[in-house]
């Protein structure tokens, strides 16, 4: 297999090197570069349409893209230890967590980054009040984890799980674009720094 990824500070790509260095798995990966826009090459479009990573490519030729789709194909060959949870209980409460990072948090930061950053100049569209008008949803979403995490080790289950990834990944990306974790919030404070402590949070 050969994984398709970006650097730093691209959060998506970021995500499955987290969860694969978790899990033990060493990916044959090759980087494309965003800002040279390696992603939006013939070459890369033929594998993956939406001219976006990661991508995971298998022997067969399969494609499989999206960072969490990724990960659930690795979670299958390699189960333990398991991220995406055990049992229905576990499995939900992580699934909901995930889709809450996606839904809350991600679409105002991804709204700043498009619409107010230097690096997204060049994309059509861009609308800069609308872009400025997202950072206090940010703030709202930040306040809405650090409320979940009162009193928790990790965000959805007792173990460290892939909506700490989501999380972690997201907040890091927000931290790049100018939007840095409020140090009033102690819970979220606190939980960065243990999950940022991870040895996979480097990789």
């Amino acid at each position: 297999m050969l994984f398709f990824n970006s650097p730093n500070p691209a959060p998506n790509p970021r995500r499955v090197r987290i969860f694969a260095a978790e899990k033990g798995i060493a990916l044959p990966m090759r980087d494309l570069s965003i800002p040279a826009r390696e992603h939006k090459s013939e070459e890369f479009l033929a594998i993956n349409p939406r001219g976006q990573t990661p991508a995971l490519q298998l022997d067969d030729g399969t494609v499989i893209a999206e960072s969490v789709a990724i990960c659930r194909y690795l979670e299958g060959l390699h189960p333990a230890p398991p991220l995406f949870g055990t049992g229905p209980l576990e499995q939900a409460l992580i699934e909901m967590w995930c889709r809450r990072v996606e839904m809350v948090l991600m679409p105002p930061v991804g709204a700043v980054w498009v619409h107010t950053h230097k690096f997204t100049a060049h994309l059509p569209g861009r609308n800069a009040e609308w872009g400025e008008s997202n950072r206090p949803r940010v703030a709202d979403a930040l306040a809405f984890f650090d409320a979940a995490l009162a009193g928790r080790t990790f965000l959805a289950s007792d173990s460290y799980s892939i909506a700490d990834i989501l999380l972690l990944t997201t907040i890091d990306f927000a931290g790049f674009i100018g939007i840095p974790l409020p140090a009033q919030l102690s819970n979220l404070q606190a939980w960065h720094a243990r999950v940022s402590a991870r040895p996979s949070a480097a990789a």
